[in-house]
């Protein structure tokens, strides 16, 4: 007797269209920063009763530097403070000045905290002239919206 040989096909499997390109392209080329030359520019100051926000930019008004005194590590009541601002100014001054080559600068201030007075003196510890300084302090005209009439 002969033997037989069975031979037993499977059905091909069906192709899985892969997505053709439409996947996420390579990761660009990170183009690196340009270190802008910026002699002169503008220090911005926010001095609220709880922080102090500076912040430098050029004429134009695009930020080069900021700090303020919660991220120089000040926490609470602490962070309202003139030497708190003062640590902040010459944090954001040094990397304006070593970084952008700042010199100069015109120093706008906005608020009623201690800080206003530290950032300007901490400037001059750091060889920046100082050009001029403004108040631009929000000014109420009007006022708040009165109560309404009492009815007895």
């Amino acid at each position: 007797m002969a033997e037989e040989e069975t031979t037993t096909t499977t059905a091909p499997a069906p192709e899985v269209a892969a997505p053709a390109e439409t996947a996420a392209p390579a990761p660009a080329v990170k183009k690196k920063k340009v270190k802008r030359s910026v002699p002169s520019g503008q220090l911005h100051v926010l001095a609220t009763f709880n922080n102090t926000i500076v912040t430098f930019t050029d004429p134009k008004g695009a930020v080069i530097a900021t700090s303020s005194s919660g991220a120089c590590g000040f926490r609470g009541s602490k962070k309202g403070t003139a030497y708190a601002a003062q640590v902040a100014a010459e944090k954001a001054g040094n990397v304006a000045r070593q970084q952008h080559g700042l010199s100069k600068v015109e120093v706008f201030l906005k608020g009623a905290g201690l800080g206003r007075d530290a950032c300007v003196r901490a400037l001059q510890n750091l060889n920046i002239q100082v050009e001029s300084i403004a108040d631009v302090t929000g000014v109420p005209h009007g006022g708040v919206r009165p109560r309404k009439a009492r009815r007895v």
